[in-house]
């Protein structure tokens, strides 16, 4: 059978396959209450001080009964989950299934599974007040591109997005703030501000608890993707 003839009788059965995904997760994750997202490298090490910064701030946060979704994998992930579990707290993996590189760690208590990338990122920002950028790769630069894109265009509430570690992201902050916001070549000046950069794990935490205490209305979800 030629491949246009595959396509046409696998395809539409992948649509089941793609909504389940959503069906299940959304199941789940609407009964995790207020969560924060943390992103970061899967390579990052146990004894690198990111890795010990993010543990920290998941710990916190779950203090504050507020659930930490994190990729569900190694390295950094493995740090936030670690961290909200050591706090009491609700942790979430948002774990893909990947060739290479990533697997499940075991402090996810709300383990959830993907095959598909959009469906699990439709995750991160659905049931999340707040994103924190820990070090990382192609895949953290990509979601922290993505919800800041969101943001931007006002397609979600203007969650607090929270790069942490100096070092590492000044580099790219000059950067878009010369290349892109330089006269209004191509985003604007203030869009720049709707990015807070720390290298406390406790302001990121008094960070997101801000933004929780403006809500107005602990434990409820502003809309995102109503």
């Amino acid at each position: 059978m030629s491949d246009g003839n595959t396509f046409i009788r696998e395809d539409p059965w992948r649509i089941f396959r793609i909504m389940s995904e959503f069906v299940d997760s959304f199941q789940t994750m609407s009964q995790v209450g207020p969560a924060v997202t943390i992103f970061g490298s899967a390579r990052t090490k146990s004894n690198d001080k990111y890795y010990k910064a993010a543990q920290t701030i998941a710990k916190g946060l779950a203090k504050h009964n507020l659930a930490v979704v994190t990729g569900g994998g190694p390295g950094i992930m493995e740090a936030a989950n670690k961290g909200a579990a050591q706090g009491g707290g609700k942790s979430v993996g948002l774990n893909i299934e990947l060739p290479h590189e990533q697997s499940g760690n075991k402090f996810a208590n709300v383990p959830i599974h993907f095959h598909y990338f959009f469906a699990r990122k439709v995750c991160f920002v659905k049931y999340s007040l707040g994103f924190v950028y820990m070090p990382g790769g192609f895949g953290t630069l990509d979601e922290l591109f993505e919800v800041l894109t969101l943001v931007q265009t006002e397609r979600i509430p203007q969650f607090p997005l929270i790069l942490f570690g100096r070092d590492h992201w000044t580099g790219l902050l000059q950067w878009m703030k010369k290349e892109l916001a330089h006269k209004g070549k191509f985003i604007a000046t203030a869009d720049l501000d709707l990015i807070s950069v720390t290298d406390s794990p406790e302001e990121v935490v008094e960070l997101i608890r801000d933004y929780e205490r403006r809500l107005g209305t602990p434990g409820v979800l502003p809309k995102a993707f109503a």
